[in-house]
């Protein structure tokens, strides 16, 4: 197996300009037209190996290393009730096994890519070294089939994270883990944590793959014949590998998975009040909390009395999930990895990429945990038992779903991660556009281009304001950093904005480098609604 260390990425880099290794931090990107004489729009930007980046990792005083090796593969997984698929993961596990790591530690991930295409991990929600972001074509080279790379970097910030590729629609196979970074003086007090991955699921069912999916959808309303699609492959595009636009050819002509085929999955009809309307583009088969269908659910066992830290994750690709214990109220503590104002809530609504963590004291029997698919209409469901009794069934719909549902916009920071009173110095207007119709999303109109970069430099306060002008909700995540909502709102780095909605938040430039900002609805960014944050040497 070849090897890619850190060392050797950014050494080429330096000494290969114009071969596809961090391309676009080089110049224009293969596969881009060239922008003419003169300057090249990327010029004038911190570039993943600058100095800076080496600066920054360096005053996060890198403590002890936390060493895991892992492998992503083909493989059957089991989603109980006699369902199995075939899919990528890593290792035989869905969620992939959870990583676990305290906050001051240096995360030494080695992953071997045993995949037929290249592949990538991207570290949703940390504030870490640009040269470790996991954006092939931005911050690194991919990783290609049979090789591996090795992420090191140091982890500063306690709170629940997770990981997944940046490469193409891989993030909705079984690529995605939890990765939980303790604090050394966590001030809650709790028995018991239950780590809580929500997902959609479409591979492998009935010939289905996400790319699939992604054809279906980049055809627009007008539909498309799934045998003329070429089998794209949206990880292995040559120079810009995981992240080809809809229609585009691999370089290599391969097609690493089947032709798109299967039943149609374009959702028509879906609505949701709390979303503004439309709930999703894709109608899922199967919705899974930690890897199990309703029908089989995990069991996660208590005493009667104890104290449950709810860690949640949404790792699903097109679906905001409403989730509630039945019996039960929860107490919200952190949202995005940032702690809150303590908020009871009955249902939590979280869209894609959106965590939350809440408290609660579990009551003498079998509980139903479930996470409704916002206006899709089906259900993911775990349990939690404290004492005998019938497990419930996968058609319940507890009470609290229907109860005070808390979404991020009405939490408020704890006082303790409060941005600083400050005007900002520079205001960068994202326009969401696009449509479900022509299935053209994107930023201020244009499709993703790494070489274009909206700049920013080193102390500012910058105010991203998401001006929604489509008909769908979009959840923004920006890498890298995280943002404060309005008025003392909560620190996140993945928010929802409603359409036709306009949506300010402000972070602080602390973190030098290139950094995506994108909707994380996994088929709107594959197909354009992504763009960078650049920072201005």
């Amino acid at each position: 197996m070849s090897r890619i260390t850190r060392r050797t990425v950014l050494g080429a880099g330096l000494a290969t300009a114009g071969t596809g290794l961090l391309a676009a931090c080089s110049g224009s990107a293969p596969g881009h037209s060239s922008h003419g004489g003169g300057t090249p729009p990327t010029a004038g930007y911190l570039t993943p190996d600058s100095r800076e980046i080496v600066a920054a990792e360096a005053l996060r005083r890198p403590g002890p290393e936390r060493k895991v090796k892992l492998t992503a593969v083909e493989t059957p997984l089991d989603l109980g009730g006699g369902r199995t698929v075939r899919s990528w993961a890593y290792g035989d596990r869905l969620p992939g096994s959870e990583v676990r790591v305290t906050a001051g530690d240096t995360l030494a991930l080695t992953l071997a890519n045993s995949l037929p295409v290249p592949t990538s991990i991207h570290w949703h929600g940390l504030a870490l070294r640009n040269d470790m972001d996991g954006v092939p074509g931005l911050t690194q080279r991919d990783i290609r089939a049979g090789a591996s790379f090795d992420y090191r970097f140091a982890v500063t910030h306690p709170g629940t994270y997770w990981f997944h590729p940046h490469s193409g629609v891989q993030q909705d196979r079984g690529l995605y883990a939890p990765l939980i970074v303790e604090d050394p003086r966590e001030p809650l007090a709790y028995d018991k944590e239950w780590v809580i991955v929500l997902d959609d699921w479409v591979d492998g069912v009935d010939g289905s793959t996400p790319d699939s999916v992604l054809a279906e959808l980049g055809a627009g309303m007008g539909g498309m014949d799934h045998g003329a699609s070429g089998g794209m492959d949206h990880g292995a595009s040559g120079g810009m590998e995981g992240h080809a636009m809809p229609g585009m050819q691999p370089a290599d002509g391969r097609s690493p998975s089947p032709a798109p085929s299967g039943p149609s999955r374009m959702l028509m009809g879906a609505r949701s009040e709390l979303l503004g309307g439309d709930a999703g583009d894709v109608a899922y088969p199967y919705y899974l909390v930690n890897g199990r269908t309703a029908e089989d659910p995990e069991t996660f066992t208590a005493a009667p009395g104890d104290r449950i830290r709810l860690r949640i994750i949404n790792a699903g690709g097109d679906t905001a999930f409403r989730v509630a214990l039945g019996g039960h109220r929860l107490t919200v503590t952190h949202t995005d990895g940032f702690p809150v104002e303590h908020t009871p809530a009955e249902a939590l609504l979280l869209g894609m990429g959106e965590r939350f963590d809440a408290l609660v004291t579990a009551g003498d029997g079998v509980f139903p945990l479930t996470a409704l698919a916002e206006g899709k209409g089906g259900a993911a469901l775990a349990v939690l038992r404290t004492s005998g009794g019938a497990a419930p069934t996968a058609s319940v719909r507890p009470k609290e779903l229907s109860g005070t549902v808390v979404q991020a916009a009405r939490l408020k920071a704890a006082e303790s991660v409060r941005l600083a009173p400050r005007r900002p110095d520079r205001t960068i207007e994202l326009g969401l556009t696009g449509s479900m119709g022509a299935y053209d999303w994107a930023i201020n109109g244009q499709r993703y281009d790494p070489a274009r970069r909206y700049p920013v430099r080193s102390g500012e306060r910058v105010r991203l304001a998401f001006v929604n002008r489509t008909t769908m909700w979009h959840p923004m995540h920006l890498h890298g950093h995280t943002f404060a909502l309005p008025d003392g709102g909560a620190r996140k780095d993945t928010a929802i904005v409603l359409p036709g909605r306009r949506l300010d938040v402000d972070f602080d430039a602390d973190n030098p480098g290139l950094w995506m900002v994108h909707c994380h609805n996994v088929y709107h960014a594959e197909s354009g609604m992504m763009t960078v944050l650049g920072y201005r040497k």
